[in-house]
């Protein structure tokens, strides 16, 4: 068959399982645009407010869904714009495939109009960049891109393609669904010495971190949690790995972690860490993390051993096979002195609740916890409520929180709500921050155009709240750009965007809110108001440890 190299694009999405795109026209991909608007498959496009917002409702799709996400963009600008979104996706191991456009080769190097060097710039945040030469390579580049993104680890892939190889012709042969190459299984000695440790030990923890999620895993762990005695802690990325009401969940433990999750880990005797990278905002002072512990560390990704935190036994291998293998091979067991003690841990959680008439954070996420399902997408933008909702949401489903935990993306939920709420036709919450909201706000237009039912809570301090607290508890009160308190009114803004509006300066509004916004299919906003100093706490200094842990 004889096919443009725009008609194999679309080819090879329906190929691949892709039924929608996320992007932006432009000049060096208006060939592509003209193949979907005569695509046969129904691939459907979702046009965004801006190409960030392409990149970043991509990477929902692929954290909600577990799929590859697709976005689309042009040449130069385009490609810078969606720069922060592969970034995004690359820290936190999210699949997605990028194509954008780009000048005809024979144009490429002389500063063309729109020409940037889409693949010097996309090298270091993605798994893998494609420059499409010929139109005879462009079918097998793309079925390499979905290969690359989903397989072992995975993350984003660029295609860049030149305008000529998107008009020439060639023969296209088709294929089936790109199969991943295959992980590599642990070594099985190294697994029973795992499985020695885990049985000889008297105080385990578990420790999950996103590549549970990402390896869909998650089966595994209350099982051994249950089976061993052992109690589960979590890197924000993990926390749906397991149900977290179970009464041996403890929830995120790090900076802004739980009380009882950070002082687990470092009394432990045993930590088996999955999945996880032992960031610095996850271990604090590395000297004192988990220092009385034997460390097992699995990951698919040997780069992770040893990068942070040397493990006393370290495995490379598919996680749900060794894990699979863990359970069955593990002690059944109980360490009824180790309960004691995590329960008294578990004690001292909420010590730094206030009581007031006033709306607070957590006030605001337990009601709509309340209100939501277990099934019910929860995004988050970053900053104070992230780290919020982080600590107080009852996650009891894996792949329902989506936020952006290694590059901290502020900007990232609006995007990422979208993408989210498309790849599961249900409905999705976003927590933003008034400072975060701001910077991608334009997205509502695209969530109101989609009639998606997508509830957006601000979480409304009148403060880059995050860096606030910083400035508050470590620059002396050296307040620099931090007091936004602009006049900006989000409920006229959500009724000019085409969405319903609300203000909620208590819980009795908030929940008359929230019963609104869930009786409707179209995009909401939600304004709430709270006090401008409120810290998230606990908080763990940088560098330091459970010992320095503040607590108001």
């Amino acid at each position: 068959m004889l096919l443009t190299g725009c008609e194999i694009i679309m080819e090879v999405l329906a190929e691949q399982g892709v039924d929608t795109v996320f992007g932006y026209p432009g000049g060096q991909v208006l060939s592509i645009y003209d193949a979907l608007y005569k695509n046969r498959h129904g691939i459907k496009h979702v046009l965004t407010a801006h190409e960030q917002g392409a990149s970043h409702a991509a990477d929902g799709y692929s954290r909600s869904s577990g799929k590859v996400g697709v976005c689309i963009a042009t040449s130069g600008p385009g490609v810078t714009n969606i720069i922060t979104g592969l970034a995004t996706a690359h820290a936190d191991s999210i699949p997605i495939v990028a194509i954008t456009g780009n000048v005809p080769m024979e144009l490429i190097g002389t500063d063309s109009f729109q020409e940037v060097d889409a693949i010097g710039l996309s090298i270091p945040i993605t798994k893998h960049s494609f420059l499409v030469k010929s139109i005879d390579t462009l079918a097998f580049t793309l079925r390499e891109a979905f290969k690359f993104a989903k397989s072992g680890r995975p993350g984003p892939v660029l295609v860049d393609i030149p305008k000529n190889v998107q008009v020439s012709k060639t023969e296209y042969e088709p294929m089936g669904l790109v199969e991943n190459i295959p992980d590599i299984n642990a070594d099985k000695q190294l697994l029973d010495e795992a499985v020695k440790l885990i049985n000889a030990c008297k105080k385990p923890v578990i420790y999950c971190g996103g590549g549970v999620i990402n390896s869909n895993s998650t089966e595994y762990i209350q099982p051994i949690v249950e089976k061993c005695g052992a109690y589960a802690v979590f890197s924000m990325m993990g926390l749906t790995a397991m149900d977290c009401e179970h009464k041996r969940h403890l929830g995120m433990s790090g900076m802004h972690g739980l009380y009882a999750a950070t002082k687990t880990l470092t009394k432990a005797d045993l930590v088996l860490a999955v999945g996880v990278r032992f960031t610095e905002r996850a271990t604090g002072n590395k000297a004192k993390f988990a220092e009385n512990a034997k460390i097992i560390h699995i990951d698919i990704d040997p780069a992770e051993h040893g990068k942070n935190i040397d493990a006393d036994l370290k495995i490379q291998g598919n996680l749900s096979n060794s894990l699979s293998y863990i359970l069955e091979n593990i002690n059944n067991k109980k360490n009824s002195e180790w309960d004691k003690e995590v329960e008294n841990y578990k004690q001292h959680e909420n010590k730094n609740r206030k009581v007031t008439a006033l709306l607070m954070p957590w006030d605001i996420i337990e009601t709509v916890n309340k209100k939501a399902t277990p099934y019910t997408n929860i995004a988050t933008d970053v900053g104070q409520h992230q780290m919020w909702v982080a600590q107080y949401y009852k996650f009891k489903m894996p792949r329902t929180h989506i936020t952006s935990g290694g590059l901290g993306t502020m900007g990232y939920g609006m995007g990422a709500a979208i993408g989210s709420c498309m790849a599961t036709k249900r409905r999705t919450v976003l927590f933003t921050g008034d400072g975060s909201f701001g910077m991608n706000l334009n997205e509502l237009a695209t969530a109101v155009s989609e009639k998606l039912p997508i509830t957006v809570v601000i979480i409304n301090n009148k403060r880059l709240g995050m860096i606030r607290q910083w400035q508050s508890r470590f620059f002396d009160g050296h307040f620099m750009a931090t007091v936004l308190d602009r006049k900006t009114d989000f409920v006229k803004l959500a009724e000019a965007f085409g969405a319903e509006g609300y203000r909620a300066n208590s819980i009795k509004e908030l929940e008359q809110a929230l019963d609104r916004a869930f009786d409707i299919n179209t995009p909401c906003v939600i304004e709430c108001v709270i006090p401008s100093d409120e810290d998230v706490l606990p908080m763990v200094p940088p560098n330091g440890s459970v010992d320095n842990m503040i607590f108001k």
